[in-house]
């Protein structure tokens, strides 16, 4: 999600809503403690120079039950990192307090909520470091040879 498709979400929503992967809500005294740009410039396995740039939400709960963040404050909050950091309209991560660590995770809209969707790791340089590509799992009892799958000239010899 960019930031300008969740300051458009915000528009029609009374209420904001995160959503974890695993179904439970974020708890809805939670804060935006930060929004910002982070740049990542690195270089992959196969050696290729990258540059990563994406936009900030970290989200906080702390003791305060009465605190209620509403759209129109979130607006405010992103229009004014807009305007005095410079921040662009980049797809948006989102850091988030889990238990042992800091989990970061991509964002999503379902209509009502805000989904924290799970971040995965890849290799970014498969075709020049050597990884295998992965085969097609079966089970042998599944597996149903073709009659006369294997015939001179078909190329399975």
């Amino acid at each position: 999600m960019k930031l300008s498709e969740i300051k458009n979400a915000l528009k029609n929503l009374s209420e904001i809503a995160f959503q974890l992967p695993n179904g439970e809500l974020v708890p809805s005294h939670f804060h935006v403690t930060e929004v910002g740009k982070i740049s990542k410039h690195f270089i992959d396995c196969g050696g290729t120079v990258r540059k990563e740039d994406v936009v900030n939400f970290q989200l906080w709960e702390a003791n305060d039950y009465d605190h209620r963040l509403h759209p129109e404050k979130l607006i405010h909050i992103i229009e004014l990192s807009e305007n005095s950091i410079g921040i662009e309209d980049l797809e948006i991560e989102v850091e988030y307090q889990m238990p042992d660590t800091i989990g970061k995770f991509n964002l999503d809209f379902d209509g009502k909520n805000f989904l924290l969707t799970s971040k995965l790791t890849t290799c970014l340089a498969s075709d020049s470091c050597g990884i295998p590509k992965e085969k097609t799992k079966v089970k042998i009892g599944e597996w149903k040879a073709k009659e006369n799958a294997c015939t001179p000239g078909s190329g399975c010899c």
